[in-house]
């Protein structure tokens, strides 16, 4: 499995709909692309939210980012994440 970063922006219409069942729900999307739902925190800032998925690849991804785009309502920036010992292990 691959992990990514998804920076995601609320919309007006998808502030509208903020609940622990549209969490339940994006999270449930995301198993159904192979994914799952490592991490998530809300921020303050120009980007409302972070997401740590982990999803097989990344056409896998990039359907996902599409998808939860649809259900939510959001703008989202996905991009493909190593951890630091991995990052490490590639360049030293």
């Amino acid at each position: 499995m691959a992990t990514f970063i998804m920076s995601v922006k609320y919309t007006s219409k998808s502030l509208k709909g903020i609940s622990g069942k549209r969490t339940d729900e994006a999270t449930e999307l995301l198993k159904e692309h192979g994914g799952e739902l490592k991490a998530g925190y809300a921020l303050l800032g120009d980007t409302d939210l972070v997401l740590v998925v982990e999803l097989p690849d990344n056409a896998s991804a990039m359907k996902a980012s599409v998808a939860l785009s649809r259900l939510l309502a959001v703008s989202i920036n996905t991009a493909p994440a190593m951890s630091i010992k991995e990052f490490d292990k590639l360049l030293g």
